[in-house]
């Protein structure tokens, strides 16, 4: 590792003299962090940062930090917690920071997920609601992001430039169908017809009316 580093495509380009280990800890691990970095922060902005981050607080394998999880709940789920709760959120995390990680049930739990199973089979949940609730919403935030994602993804092909003259509520149905695939390929034509058919009555006939024999 100490040996110099001689690279035969392009050493007559490089003037610097650098070790096997340099090159390989600068030019090769670094250069490859630095690319995912620049590639996750281009990614994600500071408030998506800044969520995450905070949805580690209630992780069991985490340090347990109060300030945090108030700060979570205060700033991304205002709709889904009262201000009453708010106020009564810290007062139940003083008490779970003091029973949940020495429950012998509970104290080995090495995920979110875990934890929450946890909670339901010892029946704790009962004890800290809002904790509980918390962590529902936080095991349900990579589900709303993926679904998220895979709507821009169907948006570029959905509208195209011969699409782009169509209507909000159009483009919304559009994409339903196309993100849930697997819903909309266990639909029939023929009962799709008979279901928008019945909705009100129409002069041209959708359905060819039985004959009886």
């Amino acid at each position: 590792m100490k040996d110099t580093y001689r690279d035969i495509v392009r050493s007559r380009l490089k003037k610097d003299i650098v070790s096997v280990e340099h090159h390989y800890r600068v030019d090769v691990f670094i250069a490859a962090i630095d690319s995912q970095l620049h590639e996750l922060n281009s990614r994600f902005n500071e408030s998506v940062t800044e969520l995450l981050r905070l949805s580690t607080s209630l992780d069991p394998r985490k340090p347990f930090v109060i300030d945090d999880i108030c700060k979570l709940v205060n700033k991304y789920y205002l709709l889904d917690f009262t201000e009453q709760e708010k106020l009564q959120l810290r007062s139940e995390l003083q008490h779970y920071e003091l029973d949940i990680p020495y429950h012998p049930k509970l104290k080995n739990a090495r995920s979110l997920s875990e934890l929450c199973r946890g909670l339901q089979e010892t029946r704790k949940y009962e004890n800290y609601e809002l904790v509980d609730r918390l962590i529902r919403l936080i095991l349900t935030l990579p589900v709303s992001t993926a679904t998220s994602e895979r709507a821009f993804s169907a948006m570029k092909i959905v509208k195209t430039r011969l699409r782009s003259t169509m209507s909000d509520d159009f483009l919304k149905s559009c994409l339903i169908l196309y993100i849930e695939k697997e819903i909309t390929e266990t639909f029939s034509t023929d009962q799709l017809i008979h279901d928008f058919d019945s909705f009100s009555r129409r002069r041209v006939k959708l359905r060819p009316h039985k004959v009886p024999t």
